[in-house]
């Protein structure tokens, strides 16, 4: 017999019950490193995909939608961000830590967040979960397109997750749809972006927020 012969006969073989749960454990501890813990969403920064018609907020329209939206909802209350994802980081970093805050976002880069994170596509507006139709207390919500189309079955998706409490921003241009679809009324608050856009922006309400500016 030759050493090689040898060595080989001295590796010890694994069982394929063995081998198959070393592989799921491997695989397992891979997701794991791929998908960011929420305790480290310090880290987490993502840059704005303009093909995606991403617009991220600047830094003081992010504090005031955070403070309106924390304060519209008890400490352990549940919120909805529908394609906001530039609020996600600031409202996790501030809240309660009872607070549920969900990102439904069609950017999958976002699926970082772990649980808090469910892909959405406002083309199919009622493909999400069932388990959470009237669930949240406030939904926040930012459609990606000035256009009728995103806008109408982004506010199937909002009566569909709130409770009751809503805030969109949307361009100005939107107002008359925003009223009909949502029966929403414009704040004075203008949400503002970090790279300044074209078309003027407003934030709706079905309450007041004004208490909260």
């Amino acid at each position: 017999m030759s050493e090689s012969e040898s060595n080989d006969n001295d590796v010890p073989q694994l069982s394929a019950e063995t081998f198959a749960a070393l592989q799921e454990f491997y695989k397992e501890q891979e997701e794991r490193e791929n998908t960011s813990n929420i305790t480290d969403i310090e880290i987490v920064s993502f840059q704005e995909d303009w093909q995606l018609s991403q617009f991220w907020y600047d830094d003081n329209t992010i504090d005031i939608l955070v403070k309106i939206a924390l304060n519209a909802v008890h400490h352990s209350g549940k919120i909805a961000l529908v394609s906001c994802p530039s609020l996600y980081k600031k409202m996790k970093q501030v809240a309660e830590k009872d607070c549920e805050i969900t990102l439904f976002e069609y950017d999958r880069r976002f699926s970082a967040y772990g649980n808090d994170y469910i892909f959405y596509d406002y083309k199919s507006p009622l493909s999400i979960p069932r388990e959470k139709s009237n669930y949240y207390d406030l939904v926040l919500a930012d459609p990606p397109f000035l256009s009728d189309e995103c806008l109408t079955k982004t506010a199937v998706t909002i009566k569909f997750l709130t409770k009751n409490k809503i805030v969109l921003c949307t361009g100005s241009i939107m107002e008359d749809m925003t009223k009909r679809l949502l029966n929403l009324k414009k704040n004075k608050f203008e949400p503002k972006h970090k790279n300044n856009l074209a078309n003027e922006f407003s934030c709706y309400s079905n309450f007041d927020i004004e208490p909260f500016l």
